[in-house]
């Protein structure tokens, strides 16, 4: 499965939105299966954006949320203006790297710092 950076920044947004994380969580993605959502929970985990559980069992793997990250949320801070989101975008894919969290998060740094000057 190949990663999906929109799926990726929806997933936090959803978790942002939830009122509280007294249990584990997979969110409901409109248009994605549970199966993409969970492979990017684990990936968003990884990424240290999130905190989650391995629930695998026999019948398939299985990760769920338990919390936003600092990291997180300063990620998705920067991510969550539409425009900013789209023009750190094109800043990466100008400059020929891949879209992955680290070099987003570093293209958002630099569109926020230029808003900010």
């Amino acid at each position: 499965m190949k990663r999906d950076i929109e799926l990726a920044r929806d997933i936090l947004v959803a978790l942002e939105e939830l009122e509280s994380f007294d249990e584990p969580v997979i969110p409901d993605i409109p248009d994605r299966s549970k199966h993409e959502v969970v492979y990017h929970i684990k990936l968003l985990f990884e990424a240290g954006l999130i905190d989650a559980q391995n629930w695998s069992t026999d019948d398939g793997p299985e990760w769920v949320a338990t919390s936003l990250t600092s990291a997180g949320h300063d990620f998705l801070d920067a991510a969550r203006n539409n425009t900013i989101w789209e023009k750190a975008k094109s800043i990466v894919v100008e400059r020929g790297s891949a879209l992955t969290i680290e070099t987003l998060k570093i293209a958002l740094s630099q569109v926020v710092r230029g808003a900010l000057s």
